[in-house]
Protein backbone atom coordinates (compact mmCIF):
# COMPACT_ATOMS: atom_id res chain seq x y z
CA UNK A 1 0.00 0.00 0.00
CA UNK A 2 1.28 3.38 -1.42
CA UNK A 3 2.82 5.63 1.90
CA UNK A 4 2.67 9.29 0.50
CA UNK A 5 3.98 11.67 3.19
CA UNK A 6 3.24 15.30 2.97
CA UNK A 7 2.48 15.66 -1.28
CA UNK A 8 -0.82 13.54 -0.28
CA UNK A 9 -3.25 14.44 1.86
CA UNK A 10 -3.24 2.71 1.52
CA UNK A 11 0.70 -9.49 8.40
CA UNK A 12 3.24 -12.37 10.01
CA UNK A 13 2.20 -14.21 13.39
CA UNK A 14 -1.82 -14.28 14.65
CA UNK A 15 -2.07 -12.95 18.04
CA UNK A 16 -4.76 -13.12 20.39
CA UNK A 17 -7.04 -10.24 21.03
CA UNK A 18 -7.12 -9.49 25.09
CA UNK A 19 -10.35 -10.05 26.97
CA UNK A 20 -9.30 -6.32 28.53
CA UNK A 21 -9.82 -4.58 25.46
CA UNK A 22 -9.32 -1.12 25.58
CA UNK A 23 -11.93 1.82 24.71
CA UNK A 24 -11.52 3.93 22.24
CA UNK A 25 -8.53 6.52 23.22
CA UNK A 26 -10.26 9.17 24.67
CA UNK A 27 -8.86 12.63 22.59
CA UNK A 28 -11.25 14.72 24.63
CA UNK A 29 -8.94 14.83 27.91
CA UNK A 30 -6.21 17.27 26.91
CA UNK A 31 -8.65 20.05 25.60
CA UNK A 32 -9.35 20.98 29.08
CA UNK A 33 -5.94 21.73 29.71
CA UNK A 34 -5.06 23.67 26.04
CA UNK A 35 -6.59 26.82 24.94
CA UNK A 36 -8.43 27.57 21.69
CA UNK A 37 -5.26 28.99 19.94
CA UNK A 38 -3.20 25.76 21.04
CA UNK A 39 -5.16 23.19 18.71
CA UNK A 40 -5.35 22.34 15.57
CA UNK A 41 -7.24 24.06 13.54
CA UNK A 42 -7.10 24.93 9.56
CA UNK A 43 -8.33 28.51 8.31
CA UNK A 44 -11.51 28.49 6.44
CA UNK A 45 -9.22 30.66 3.40
CA UNK A 46 -6.81 27.81 3.30
CA UNK A 47 -9.70 25.24 2.79
CA UNK A 48 -11.19 26.96 0.40
CA UNK A 49 -8.06 27.69 -1.46
CA UNK A 50 -6.67 23.90 -1.42
CA UNK A 51 -10.21 22.94 -2.82
CA UNK A 52 -10.67 25.36 -5.16
CA UNK A 53 -6.97 24.39 -6.05
CA UNK A 54 -7.94 20.39 -6.76
CA UNK A 55 -10.88 21.23 -8.36
CA UNK A 56 -9.36 23.27 -11.08
CA UNK A 57 -6.58 20.95 -11.25
CA UNK A 58 -8.85 17.75 -11.37
CA UNK A 59 -11.34 19.37 -14.02
CA UNK A 60 -8.32 18.96 -16.96
CA UNK A 61 -9.37 15.71 -17.22
CA UNK A 62 -12.05 13.39 -18.08
CA UNK A 63 -10.64 10.81 -15.29
CA UNK A 64 -9.98 13.69 -13.08
CA UNK A 65 -13.65 15.13 -13.49
CA UNK A 66 -15.24 11.24 -12.31
CA UNK A 67 -12.80 11.61 -8.96
CA UNK A 68 -14.16 15.31 -8.32
CA UNK A 69 -18.14 14.26 -8.78
CA UNK A 70 -17.01 11.44 -6.44
CA UNK A 71 -15.82 13.77 -3.95
CA UNK A 72 -18.60 15.65 -4.11
CA UNK A 73 -20.86 12.10 -3.59
CA UNK A 74 -18.62 11.62 -0.67
CA UNK A 75 -19.65 14.74 0.73
CA UNK A 76 -17.07 17.29 -0.54
CA UNK A 77 -13.66 17.89 -0.40
CA UNK A 78 -14.21 21.41 1.58
CA UNK A 79 -15.80 19.23 4.19
CA UNK A 80 -13.26 16.80 4.03
CA UNK A 81 -10.93 19.22 4.80
CA UNK A 82 -12.72 21.51 7.35
CA UNK A 83 -14.17 18.71 9.51
CA UNK A 84 -10.24 18.11 11.17
CA UNK A 85 -8.69 15.12 11.81
CA UNK A 86 -10.46 11.93 11.41
CA UNK A 87 -11.06 8.90 14.17
CA UNK A 88 -11.65 5.16 13.81
CA UNK A 89 -10.74 2.16 14.53
CA UNK A 90 -9.19 -0.25 11.81
CA UNK A 91 -9.15 -4.08 12.15
CA UNK A 92 -7.62 -5.78 9.45
CA UNK A 93 -7.70 -9.48 9.77
CA UNK A 94 -6.14 -11.82 7.38
CA UNK A 95 -7.97 -15.11 6.95
CA UNK A 96 -5.19 -17.40 6.71
CA UNK A 97 -3.70 -16.85 10.35
CA UNK A 98 -1.72 -13.63 9.43
CA UNK A 99 -1.24 -10.79 11.39
CA UNK A 100 -4.04 -8.89 12.57
CA UNK A 101 -3.60 -4.98 12.99
CA UNK A 102 -5.82 -3.49 15.10
CA UNK A 103 -5.61 -0.17 16.33
CA UNK A 104 -7.45 3.06 17.23
CA UNK A 105 -6.06 5.77 14.99
CA UNK A 106 -6.43 9.91 14.63
CA UNK A 107 -4.95 11.04 11.08
CA UNK A 108 -5.13 14.58 10.38
CA UNK A 109 -6.70 14.68 6.78
CA UNK A 110 -4.34 18.38 5.61
CA UNK A 111 -0.85 16.74 6.25
CA UNK A 112 -1.00 13.05 6.19
CA UNK A 113 0.42 12.68 10.18
CA UNK A 114 -0.86 9.71 12.86
CA UNK A 115 -1.19 8.42 15.73
CA UNK A 116 -1.95 4.83 16.46
CA UNK A 117 -3.03 3.40 19.84
CA UNK A 118 -3.24 -0.50 20.06
CA UNK A 119 -6.78 -1.65 21.06
CA UNK A 120 -5.37 -3.98 23.94
CA UNK A 121 -2.87 -1.72 25.34
CA UNK A 122 -3.47 1.95 25.63
CA UNK A 123 0.37 3.06 26.31
CA UNK A 124 1.35 0.98 23.64
CA UNK A 125 1.45 3.84 20.29
CA UNK A 126 2.95 4.69 17.08
CA UNK A 127 3.08 7.12 14.52
CA UNK A 128 4.15 9.41 11.52
CA UNK A 129 4.87 13.03 12.02
CA UNK A 130 4.74 13.82 8.67
CA UNK A 131 8.92 13.59 8.73
CA UNK A 132 9.32 10.58 11.32
CA UNK A 133 8.28 7.20 12.20
CA UNK A 134 8.10 6.53 15.71
CA UNK A 135 7.05 3.64 18.10
CA UNK A 136 6.80 3.83 21.93
CA UNK A 137 5.67 0.38 23.94
CA UNK A 138 6.56 -1.07 26.74
CA UNK A 139 6.11 -4.62 24.95
CA UNK A 140 8.08 -4.88 21.65
CA UNK A 141 5.98 -7.72 20.16
CA UNK A 142 2.93 -5.17 21.37
CA UNK A 143 2.83 -4.50 16.90
CA UNK A 144 4.24 -7.67 15.05
CA UNK A 145 4.76 -5.82 11.89
CA UNK A 146 6.07 -3.07 10.23
CA UNK A 147 4.49 0.02 11.87
CA UNK A 148 6.20 2.49 9.51
CA UNK A 149 4.51 0.97 6.69
CA UNK A 150 0.89 0.70 8.50
CA UNK A 151 0.74 4.24 10.07
CA UNK A 152 -0.35 5.90 6.81
CA UNK A 153 -1.77 2.51 4.99
CA UNK A 154 -5.71 2.26 6.77
CA UNK A 155 -6.17 5.75 5.32
CA UNK A 156 -5.46 4.83 1.49
CA UNK A 157 -8.69 2.61 2.08
CA UNK A 158 -10.64 4.92 4.15
CA UNK A 159 -9.73 8.19 2.36
CA UNK A 160 -10.74 7.70 -1.37
CA UNK A 161 -11.70 9.39 -3.16
CA UNK A 162 -10.42 12.93 -1.17
CA UNK A 163 -6.45 11.72 -1.46
CA UNK A 164 -6.48 11.82 -4.57
CA UNK A 165 -5.72 15.63 -5.24
CA UNK A 166 -1.98 16.60 -4.55
CA UNK A 167 0.65 16.84 -6.50
CA UNK A 168 2.20 13.80 -8.45
CA UNK A 169 -0.86 11.77 -8.70
CA UNK A 170 -1.64 10.46 -12.36
CA UNK A 171 -5.05 9.70 -13.03
CA UNK A 172 -6.42 7.87 -16.33
CA UNK A 173 -9.95 6.55 -17.61
CA UNK A 174 -10.12 3.35 -18.35
CA UNK A 175 -12.68 1.32 -20.02
CA UNK A 176 -16.17 0.70 -17.81
CA UNK A 177 -16.40 -2.36 -15.37
CA UNK A 178 -19.93 -4.30 -14.21
CA UNK A 179 -19.76 -5.63 -11.04
CA UNK A 180 -22.11 -6.92 -9.36
CA UNK A 181 -25.00 -5.96 -11.86
CA UNK A 182 -24.06 -2.77 -11.56
CA UNK A 183 -21.50 -0.08 -13.87
CA UNK A 184 -18.90 1.66 -12.97
CA UNK A 185 -16.48 4.57 -14.15
CA UNK A 186 -12.90 2.72 -13.77
CA UNK A 187 -10.22 5.36 -12.80
CA UNK A 188 -6.39 4.08 -12.41
CA UNK A 189 -4.03 6.07 -10.31
CA UNK A 190 -0.40 5.66 -10.32
CA UNK A 191 2.24 8.11 -8.71
CA UNK A 192 5.31 10.06 -9.60
CA UNK A 193 8.20 8.49 -8.97
CA UNK A 194 9.51 10.24 -5.20
CA UNK A 195 6.37 10.16 -4.19
CA UNK A 196 6.19 8.70 -0.91
CA UNK A 197 8.51 5.01 -0.09
CA UNK A 198 6.24 2.94 -3.19
CA UNK A 199 5.61 5.40 -5.86
CA UNK A 200 5.23 1.93 -7.87
CA UNK A 201 1.58 1.43 -6.03
CA UNK A 202 -1.61 1.96 -8.03
CA UNK A 203 -5.14 1.51 -7.49
CA UNK A 204 -7.69 1.65 -9.63
CA UNK A 205 -11.32 2.88 -8.57
CA UNK A 206 -14.83 1.67 -9.28
CA UNK A 207 -16.84 4.56 -9.16
CA UNK A 208 -20.53 4.43 -9.01
CA UNK A 209 -22.07 5.83 -12.81
CA UNK A 210 -25.03 6.41 -11.26
CA UNK A 211 -24.04 7.11 -7.57
CA UNK A 212 -20.43 8.61 -8.00
CA UNK A 213 -19.23 6.68 -5.14
CA UNK A 214 -16.44 4.42 -5.19
CA UNK A 215 -17.40 0.80 -4.80
CA UNK A 216 -14.36 -1.13 -5.53
CA UNK A 217 -10.91 -0.68 -5.18
CA UNK A 218 -7.72 -3.19 -6.84
CA UNK A 219 -4.08 -2.07 -5.78
CA UNK A 220 -0.40 -3.19 -5.40
CA UNK A 221 1.66 -3.37 -2.39
CA UNK A 222 4.92 -2.81 -3.97
CA UNK A 223 7.01 -1.27 -0.56
CA UNK A 224 10.64 -2.13 -0.86
CA UNK A 225 10.97 -2.94 2.79
CA UNK A 226 8.73 -6.11 1.76
CA UNK A 227 10.59 -6.15 -1.50
CA UNK A 228 13.50 -5.26 -1.70
CA UNK A 229 14.33 -6.94 -5.44
CA UNK A 230 11.53 -4.48 -6.39
CA UNK A 231 8.40 -6.10 -7.85
CA UNK A 232 5.35 -6.21 -5.81
CA UNK A 233 2.39 -8.34 -4.86
CA UNK A 234 -0.22 -9.67 -6.50
CA UNK A 235 -3.06 -7.38 -7.14
CA UNK A 236 -5.69 -7.24 -4.98
CA UNK A 237 -9.58 -6.81 -5.07
CA UNK A 238 -11.59 -4.60 -2.11
CA UNK A 239 -14.91 -4.32 -1.98
CA UNK A 240 -16.64 -1.72 0.19
CA UNK A 241 -19.52 -3.04 2.41
CA UNK A 242 -22.09 -0.37 2.74
CA UNK A 243 -21.69 3.30 4.35
CA UNK A 244 -21.60 5.66 6.90
CA UNK A 245 -22.31 9.20 7.02
CA UNK A 246 -20.08 11.19 9.99
CA UNK A 247 -20.30 14.29 9.93
CA UNK A 248 -21.89 15.50 6.32
CA UNK A 249 -19.09 12.66 5.31
CA UNK A 250 -20.30 9.08 3.24
CA UNK A 251 -17.51 6.58 4.65
CA UNK A 252 -17.14 2.87 3.66
CA UNK A 253 -19.17 0.70 6.39
CA UNK A 254 -16.09 -2.19 6.10
CA UNK A 255 -13.57 -3.62 3.70
CA UNK A 256 -13.38 -7.26 2.16
CA UNK A 257 -10.34 -7.80 0.55
CA UNK A 258 -9.68 -10.56 -2.49
CA UNK A 259 -6.60 -11.57 -4.80
CA UNK A 260 -8.02 -10.48 -8.17
CA UNK A 261 -8.20 -12.76 -10.46
CA UNK A 262 -6.50 -12.90 -14.36
CA UNK A 263 -10.00 -11.06 -15.70
CA UNK A 264 -10.23 -8.91 -13.21
CA UNK A 265 -12.60 -9.82 -10.71
CA UNK A 266 -12.62 -11.15 -6.92
CA UNK A 267 -10.95 -14.43 -6.57
CA UNK A 268 -10.17 -15.49 -3.20
CA UNK A 269 -11.32 -14.26 0.10
CA UNK A 270 -7.98 -13.04 2.06
CA UNK A 271 -9.00 -10.27 4.25
CA UNK A 272 -11.94 -8.90 6.27
CA UNK A 273 -11.68 -5.44 7.38
CA UNK A 274 -14.02 -3.52 10.12
CA UNK A 275 -13.82 0.07 10.23
CA UNK A 276 -15.81 1.33 12.89
CA UNK A 277 -16.22 3.91 16.06
CA UNK A 278 -15.61 7.02 13.15
CA UNK A 279 -15.87 11.17 14.17
CA UNK A 280 -13.76 13.86 12.94
CA UNK A 281 -11.61 15.57 15.61
CA UNK A 282 -11.77 19.61 15.54
CA UNK A 283 -10.61 20.20 18.85
CA UNK A 284 -6.46 18.02 19.03
CA UNK A 285 -3.78 20.14 20.89
CA UNK A 286 -1.35 21.72 18.37
CA UNK A 287 1.02 19.05 19.74
CA UNK A 288 -1.29 15.91 19.17
CA UNK A 289 0.59 14.30 16.72
CA UNK A 290 4.41 15.00 17.68
CA UNK A 291 6.78 12.16 18.54
CA UNK A 292 6.24 11.53 22.85
CA UNK A 293 8.59 11.46 25.44
CA UNK A 294 10.87 8.32 25.12
CA UNK A 295 9.62 6.96 21.90
CA UNK A 296 11.54 5.08 19.37
CA UNK A 297 12.52 7.02 16.34
CA UNK A 298 12.01 4.69 13.17
CA UNK A 299 14.35 4.63 10.24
Amino acid sequence: MKISYPIMLFAVCSFFVSCKETTKPNTEEPKTEVQKEKTISIPKAWVSARVAKAKQQLATTEAGKVIWNAMEAHGGLDTWYANGPISFRFNYQPQDGKTVRDSYQTVDTWSNRAVHTSTTDSTARFGWTGEKAWVKAKDSTAFAYDTKFWALTPLYFIGHPFILNGEGVNLELLKPETFKGVEYHVVKVTFDAGIGDAPDDYYILYIGKDSNKVAVMRYIVSYPEYFKDGGHAPEKFTEFIGEQEVDGIILPGGFKTYWTTEVGKPGTYITKIDFSDVSFESDLPINFFDVPVDAKILN
